[in-house]
Formats: structure tokens, sequence, C-alpha cells
């Protein structure tokens, strides 16, 4: 143990922190250097801003990271990513993987599973694979549409400060308020209305419509087919009163229909007025008075 200086020591302890300091920065990264993992590679056109230790899903659960992404010079526009997965992943064939943007400006990969219970993937084949820039896309699909509505949105938020800046816009609110306020008066009013004179008034309804009930239990009581056979027989009688005044058969019909007795009549009529009248002239003609005989003339 003599041989062991005290500069051994130092440099066995610098190794260590090494050691140390690498695997600590390779778990932070999710490099587990101790565990057994396999190594496959995907095939993309654009990486998106892929970077290296970028962790890889499955179904939502983490199950490796990507370890290099390099371009393919063999074929331009290709870029290759391995990636470091569990080894108790299985990926059969059919596969494929997806690039998806995230909204605070990350990339991260997802490995789309395809159900395929006997073949699968074996540890260096090659993955195709897909850009999905999910709701970034549709952001910029609406970047062109916001650009054209920009000028329009101008000229409303223009209209608008008009608008506010009106003079009479305060005076609007105020008979606003008022016409708010006088419907408040009125719904009171009306509900006192409703709460008072609607009673008395449906009260006096009740008392109208059981006199209308009165009436028709009256209405109904009377006997309307002897009524009308009174009245059939009075207008037999009126009409056969009629028929006789206009035949000549009996007095009444002679009184009204015969031209020669209406002249005797009036004959008679005009004769004892003129006798009336000589009798008021000349009394002493039809009537004499005396106690002691008759004189003579």
């Amino acid at each position: 143990m003599k041989y062991i200086t005290k500069e051994v020591k130092i440099g066995i302890a610098g190794i260590i922190a090494l050691c140390v300091l690498v695997y600590g920065i390779n778990w932070l990264k999710g490099i587990h250097l101790f565990q057994p993992s396999n190594y496959f590679f995907v095939q993309f056109h654009d990486v998106n801003g892929l970077t290296k230790s970028s962790p890889v899903f499955a179904d939502g659960v983490r199950v490796g990271i990507v370890r290099d992404i390099q371009y393919n010079p063999v074929k331009p526009g290709d870029v290759v990513v391995e990636v470091e997965v569990d080894t108790d992943l299985r990926i059969p064939k059919g596969s494929s993987a997806e690039l998806v943007s995230e909204l605070m400006g990350g990339v991260r990969m997802n490995f789309l599973l395809a159900n395929n219970p006997r073949e699968k993937y074996l540890p260096g084949d090659t993955i195709d694979g897909t850009l999905n820039n999910g709701m970034m896309a549709s952001v910029a699909k609406l970047v062109p549409q916001i650009e054209v509505m920009l000028p329009k949105l101008d000229s409303i938020l223009t209209s608008m400060n008009a608008i506010v800046s009106d003079k009479s816009i305060p005076a609007t609110l105020h008979s606003l308020q008022t016409t708010t306020a006088n419907l408040a008066v009125a719904s009171a009013q009306l509900k006192g209305v409703m709460s008072h004179d609607l009673p008395q008034l449906t009260g006096k309804l009740n008392v109208i419509g059981d006199n209308f009930v009165a009436i028709s239990g009256n209405l109904k009581g009377i006997d309307y087919a002897a009524m009308l056979k009174q009245v059939d027989e009075t207008l037999a009688n009126v009409k056969l009163l009629t028929d006789k005044l206009n035949n000549k058969d009996n007095t009444l019909g002679l009184l009204f229909n015969d031209p020669g007795l209406y002249n005797n009549l009036n004959a008679t009529t005009a004769n004892a007025a003129s006798l009336l009248e000589d009798l008021k002239a000349h009394p002493k003609r039809y009537v004499h008075f005396s106690l002691f005989g008759k004189k003579d003339k």
C-alpha cells in the first residue's frame, strides 16, 4: 500500500468523479448506460427541429430517446433519426413514427404501433416517419385568413371609436335609463291593478255569469211550443178578423166596404149638424113652455 501515493489517490478520485459526471449527464438526458436497449432508425423528410435526447413515446408512454440525427447524403431530402427504445417494446411490422409539434415549440416523436401480432421490426431496421404539425398546422392555415381580416378589424375598431366618442351616446343612455325607470313604475302600477282591481272585476264577472246561468235556467223552463201555438192562434184570429172586414157578408164588412152606407152616414151626420145649428139659432121653434096655456098666434 506504500506504492499508492497521494497523486495516485487524486487521479483515481478524478477518474471516479469523471465517470459519475458522464453517467449523471447521460442519466439526465434519459440515457441509461448500464441498461440494455434496442436501436432503430426512423426516416423523415423533415425533422422540424427535432433534437438529440428528445423523448420517444408510444401510446402516451415514454419508451425511449433520440440518440442521433443524421442527414442522408445518399438520398437528398431524407433525414435518418436513430432512436433507443426499451428492449421490452415490440414494434409490429406496418408501424410508423410521427413528429408532433407542441404548443411550447418543442417536438416529440410518437410511435404509431400497428396491430400485427405475427411480424415485428428487428433492432437496426428502418421505420417510416411522418410529420404532424398538429395545432400548429391549423394555426398556419388560419394565418392568411387573419391577414385578410386585419384591415377589416382596423376599420371596425375605427368605427367603434367614432361611435364611442359620439356625444349623443350619454344622452341616449340617460334616455334609456329614464325609460327603464318608467317601465318599472308602470310595472308596479300594473301589479297593483292585478292584485286589487282584478279580483273585484273577477267577482263581478262571476256574478254576471251566475245571472246568465239563472236567465238561461228560466229560459230553459219556458214552454216554447205552447207559446208559439198561442202566437199562431192569435195570428189566425187576426187574419180571420181581417178577412171579415174585407168581406161584405157581415155588418163590419158592410160598414168598411159599402160606399152607400158611408155616404148615408155622412149625410145623416151633416143633417144632424145642421139641425143642431138651427136649434141653437131658433130654439123657440122647437120648444114652447107656458104656465097659462097655449096662446093663439
